[in-house]
């Protein structure tokens, strides 16, 4: 699907993560070489991962609370948009739950979407929608994961690769604002690739063995996160080039004039390939996964969180986002973003 969303404009990207940092040298299934090979593909050095009576809402509720605070816009909100694998509940529907706890008003409209890594720029096309209509003037844009509780400790291709964020972006309705041109698309034979089997209507809590299964050398139950790294890759390297380039394409521009990319942080070594295989420049290729993991649907507006020192006021930028993964899904954006109001919060420190 290719489509353009007009009169949005970015205000604020604020994010989230655990105080704790949990290196992949000290992961107690890894040799000292196995370390040093895991930390070279997929260059996660450390990650942060949320304590257990933390959820991924906790996370984007204090993102959230401090972006409202600055902007003084608590009252203006009509839309919160909750993007998210870790809800607190299968029902209610987070979102509702964070309309009340950051005391939203009750005209507000908050849903949530079941969407992993794509999720950021497939959450931003659907909030544009409302944005470009008019009907909203100013939306709530709630992005993160808690990925760390559905691995296997045993799963030595999942557990060290995953941390845990909770993003918050403010969106505004601004006529004169540039066009966003996006990317999208879904291609469910990939379903099994980045799966939990267990736990849901298909196959519900109690209906199965939560016996360890050795996946390859990887043992994990149907209750944990199941990843064909392999099939991941190949999906990412034949998908995401040809949506970058749809979006160049629809924003009548080329590669080497984008001042930077920012791809979701699957792992360093899929981001460096996709790179090599489109010649971009890899100076302008932004990265968080070094010290954060792969944060799922977090990982974009992690990554320009990180990075927000590179930027500077009153210039616009020309930037494309490009998230994939579970589904597999994919969607891409070309957007010329005068930088936006960034906060990097410490969870339990604000």
């Amino acid at each position: 699907m290719h489509n353009s969303i007009n009169h949005s404009r970015i205000d604020a990207v604020y994010a989230c993560v655990p105080s704790q940092e949990v290196k992949t040298v000290d992961y107690s299934n890894f040799t000292a070489e196995e370390a040093q090979v895991f930390t070279r593909n997929t260059g996660v050095v450390s990650r942060r991962v949320a304590a257990d009576n933390v959820t991924c809402s906790d996370l984007c509720f204090e993102a959230a609370r401090s972006l409202l605070n600055d902007f003084n816009v608590k009252q203006e909100i009509d839309l919160l948009v909750f993007v998210s694998q870790s809800p607190d509940y299968f029902l209610p529907a987070t979102s509702i739950l964070l309309q009340e706890r950051l005391g939203l008003k009750d005209a507000c409209l908050a849903f949530d979407v079941n969407l992993g890594c794509s999720g950021f720029v497939y959450g931003l096309n659907m909030v544009g929608q409302f944005i470009q209509s008019g009907a909203v003037k100013k939306a709530l844009f709630l992005v993160g994961d808690k990925s760390t509780i559905s691995t296997a400790v045993s799963d030595k291709s999942t557990f060290p690769l995953f941390g845990d964020a909770g993003t918050a972006t403010l969106i505004s309705f601004d006529h004169s604002a540039a066009s966003w041109h996006f990317d999208s698309g879904t291609d469910g034979s990939g379903k099994n690739a980045i799966i939990i089997e267990g736990g849901h209507s298909r196959n519900p809590y109690g209906t199965y063995s939560e016996e360890l299964i050795d996946y390859n050398g990887n043992k994990h139950s149907k209750s944990h996160l199941h990843l064909e790294g392999l099939d991941v890759f190949n999906f990412a390297l034949a998908r995401v080039p040809i949506s970058i380039e749809s979006v160049l394409n629809l924003a009548n521009t080329v590669k080497n004039d984008i001042d930077f990319y920012v791809l979701h942080q699957a792992n360093g070594l899929i981001a460096k390939t996709i790179a090599r295989k489109m010649g971009l420049p890899m100076d302008r290729l932004l990265s968080s996964i070094a010290h954060f993991g792969n944060t799922s649907s977090a990982s974009i507006p992690l990554t320009l969180v990180v990075n927000s020192d590179i930027f500077k006021d009153n210039k616009t930028y020309s930037i494309v986002l490009s998230g994939f993964g579970v589904g597999f899904s994919w969607a891409s954006v070309y957007m010329e973003l005068a930088f936006p109001a960034t906060k990097l919060i410490t969870y339990g420190e604000v």
